[in-house]
């Protein structure tokens, strides 16, 4: 892998924004291991075959999102926000030509084990946030729903990057917290990093002009818009319940989901898929 700013401890944001700009993004084994699959017997395929492999990898969501925009054509008035028609725009062959699946994050993190548990971590809990988000969305009739899906699915993009490119970093930072947890998240990333998480995403979807509802939750004057709070909620509680339905701030959680759906409480938990032996507590 080519040389980081991590490996110079250099702590500035853009330093970072450059490297990133030009890194090949390292996607899953299994994402790999299926694109290959699919590729030979692509004459059959379809865009949407392909794109339901992507959807289980944020960062190759973000591969193809990013690569969509920088190869938009010049008749093309609108941003592709979906995976499937942005490859259905490319086109299969492309796809698989210029997106291929070859640096891959098991082998990024192999001397570091601790970083890739972290990681797998946050891509599972990246995944809740994305079924909770649409399944909302599709409650409200939200015709967007496709986007909201994706927000939230990216939502902790460039936390998922630096574990990838500084893990030795993110794991002192996930040691400062789990051993003082009165520390907030901001100040330690500041710290260590030399800037905030929330910072480096607002940058990286700038540049890589991401959909719109992920600038959007970069604005705190955006907070009261019903997408962004769809997402806002979706991953507060797929980040609570990783910790287990009996995490402290579940509650608060079912109260506040309960309110954007106009649903009691009792109805937003099954919404939620609350476990049977949790609702009877």
């Amino acid at each position: 892998m080519a040389s980081t700013p991590a490996d110079t401890a250099a702590k500035d944001i853009n330093a970072w924004v450059g490297f990133i700009r030009t890194a090949e993004i390292p996607v899953l084994k299994q994402t790999a291991r299926e694109i290959v699959r699919l590729q030979a017997d692509e004459d059959k395929l379809s865009a949407r075959a392909i794109a339901a492999t992507v959807y289980n990898d944020p960062m190759m969501v973000f591969r193809v999102l990013s690569y969509s925009q920088k190869h938009k054509g010049k008749h093309q008035l609108q941003d592709l926000l979906q995976v499937e028609q942005a490859i259905l725009m490319m086109g299969t062959t492309t796809f698989f030509r210029d997106i291929p699946p070859s640096f891959l994050v098991e082998d990024t993190l192999k001397n570091n084990l601790t970083a890739l548990t972290h990681l797998l971590k946050l891509i599972r809990r990246a995944h809740r946030a994305a079924y909770f988000a649409a399944d909302w969305a599709t409650h409200l009739a939200d015709l967007h729903a496709e986007e909201v899906r994706i927000a939230a699915l990216l939502h902790d993009l460039s936390e998922m990057l630096m574990w990838c490119f500084a893990p030795d970093k993110m794991n002192a930072i996930h040691a400062m917290q789990q051993a003082d947890k009165t520390l907030r998240s901001h100040v330690v990333q500041q710290d260590v990093l030399g800037f905030k998480l929330h910072d480096l995403q607002k940058e990286l979807v700038e540049l890589f002009q991401l959909p719109p509802l992920l600038s959007k939750l970069m604005q705190d004057n955006a907070s009261g818009e019903q997408r962004v709070r769809n997402v806002t909620l979706a991953v507060n509680l797929a980040r609570h319940s990783a910790n287990g339905w009996d995490d402290a701030a579940l509650p608060d959680d079912y109260r506040d989901v309960a309110e954007f759906l106009r649903l009691d409480i009792d109805r937003a938990k099954r919404i939620i898929g609350v476990p049977a032996d949790v609702l009877k507590i």
